[in-house]
């Protein structure tokens, strides 16, 4: 059975159970560890959620080679947070350029990149109390940049973005996090590209 690894943000702890479900019988599933951990702030990456790309990339040097066949990871979201006084992001995106470059080489042949989901900046930066901005402007330049990176090294790439974007209006639960439906949704869709994958 192939077996694979999950390093991402929130969003994949959430979909997690249900692609964890959706593999049973066909592909092992594992991921970060510390999802109790995690859930406690999702805005403050700890346990299972990955954070920026910084914290990603310390996280795979930390574990080596992984004895699974594909590392799906994800990071972008947290890097993209702007601080609203200065408009400062919490890595600049030479440096999330930098940070990428070093995941696909330390990973290698097994990386499977995901692209980072949707942020609607009206909703996300109405929310009151909210330390930190993102734009959609930034997740596009983010999201592109990665494009670029994974595309030069060879590196597979589930675009969950674009799935995710054409499921509709009233897609968010809170600022960023999706309901439950949209999970589930995102799960099936990172299954089935799976399974075609793995099937070549």
């Amino acid at each position: 059975m192939k077996k694979i690894y999950v390093v991402g943000d929130s969003i994949s702890i959430h979909y997690g159970p249900f692609l964890e479900r959706y593999l049973r019988g066909k592909v092992a599933y594992a991921r970060k560890e510390g999802a109790e951990e995690a859930l406690l702030n999702l805005d403050r990456p700890q346990g299972a959620n990955g954070g920026d790309s910084s914290m990603v990339l310390a996280f795979l040097k930390a574990k080596g080679d992984l004895a699974v066949d594909r590392v799906l990871v994800n990071c972008g979201l947290h890097d993209i947070k702007t601080t609203p006084a200065t408009g400062a992001k919490q890595v600049p995106l030479d440096q999330y350029q930098a940070n990428l470059r070093a995941i696909v080489a330390h990973v290698g042949a097994k990386l499977i990149w995901i692209r980072s989901t949707p942020c609607d900046e009206r909703i996300h930066n109405a929310r009151p109390g909210m330390e930190f901005f993102r734009y959609a402007a930034d997740l596009a330049a983010y999201n592109a940049a990665a494009d670029a990176i994974m595309a030069a090294a060879g590196v597979p790439v589930i675009d969950l973005y674009t799935f995710t974007v054409n499921l509709g209006p009233d897609l968010y639960c809170d600022h960023v996090h999706f309901p439950e439906p949209i999970r589930e949704k995102q799960a099936a869709f990172i299954a089935g590209w799976l399974d075609g994958y793995f099937r070549r």
